[in-house]
């Protein structure tokens, strides 16, 4: 498969920017928006109509040695083949049959305009290695200074389970053995931030290690992106073979200056996610880059930095640190 024909995958660990990214690819006019099909919660995800698999974790891991449904499953996603009787039979609600219609209507319209099916899933990160070596995907892996990364889940009253994790064996084996003690030792534990720090490093460690050398798997600072939105992006549109066109410039030329959703704490209805706090909304570059400073104290700066210096350091861009200085 070659790259104009590939597939696409925005991820990265849930806010890390996927949804901007992949409204600014979506910008194009040459892919179609998959929200979050390896979600566990409904919806976006467990919509069989999207994705004919069942997902049973965050973070699911599909392995080569146990893929045959995921296989015959992503194999009608990425074609944009939409099961219409599959959803009819789970998902039955007004809310449902409205999404039920705009995603059976986009797939069908992508398919005989040639368009590329692009996943913005973020819940498929561990999975990306599959997705690119097995479905013939090109991926895009954001990565999010530690310091934004553990404010934004502070200030949406996130947090990991690492039975989630632990439970997947093959996941284990394959990848996560190296944290089993850790992520064991912080089960049940009132350290909020050790969690969230451990949870990063351990999914960029698991990217840089074995998903940055495959082809067509690209990692991408977030703070990158942001600081210089049209050179990133631009930069992304040809790596994966999309045009670059005036509609894509300003689009993100606008998504990057402001204006509706900068103010905290608005909210967004879309019909993918509801009223939702996650939602993309268009923000300055000032203000996504400055937006940790009323999330996290100094102290607990200084401790995510300890605490994901290791891998920090591998995957970080020189010089794009989050809360270097002291604030």
């Amino acid at each position: 498969m070659t790259a104009p024909e590939s597939p696409l995958l925005v991820t990265g660990l849930p806010r890390s920017g996927t949804s901007w990214v992949g409204k600014m690819l979506e910008a194009s006019d040459e892919v179609v928006y998959v929200n979050e099909p390896m979600n566990p919660s409904h919806p976006p995800g467990l919509s069989p109509g999207v994705l004919d698999a069942r997902v049973t974790r965050q973070f699911q891991y599909i392995s080569p040695e146990d893929d045959e449904q995921w296989a015959r499953a992503f194999t009608d996603t990425l074609a944009l083949r939409y099961r219409l009787g599959p959803e009819l039979r789970q998902n039955h609600s007004a809310y449902d049959l409205a999404r039920m219609v705009k995603y059976a209507t986009s797939f069908t319209a992508g398919r005989l305009r040639g368009r590329r099916a692009m996943l913005d899933d973020p819940f498929a990160v561990l999975s990306t290695g599959w997705l690119v070596q097995r479905m013939g995907a090109q991926a895009v892996v954001l990565v999010r200074d530690p310091v934004s990364f553990v404010g934004s889940w502070r200030k949406l009253g996130w947090s990991m389970h690492f039975h989630e994790l632990l439970e997947q064996p093959l996941l284990v084996r394959d990848h996560l053995a190296p944290y089993v003690d850790r992520m064991r030792s912080l089960v049940g534990s009132p350290d909020w931030l050790a969690r969230t720090c451990l949870l990063w490093e351990m999914t960029y460690d698991v990217a840089d290690r074995s998903f940055r050398s495959l082809p067509g798997v690209h990692l991408v600072g977030y703070e990158d992106l942001v600081a210089e939105p049209v050179a990133g992006f631009r930069r992304l549109y040809e790596q994966f073979g999309l045009t670059w066109s005036p509609q894509a410039h300003d689009r993100v030329v606008a998504a990057t200056s402001g204006g509706e959703g900068s103010a905290a704490g608005s909210h967004r209805w879309s019909l993918r996610g509801g009223l939702s706090r996650t939602a993309y909304r268009p923000m300055s570059s000032e203000t996504a880059l400055s937006t940790f400073r009323s999330r996290l104290s100094a102290e607990e700066i200084e401790r995510v930095r300890e605490l994901t210096a290791a891998v920090a350091a591998r995957v970080l861009p020189t010089g794009r640190v989050t809360g270097a200085a002291r604030v």
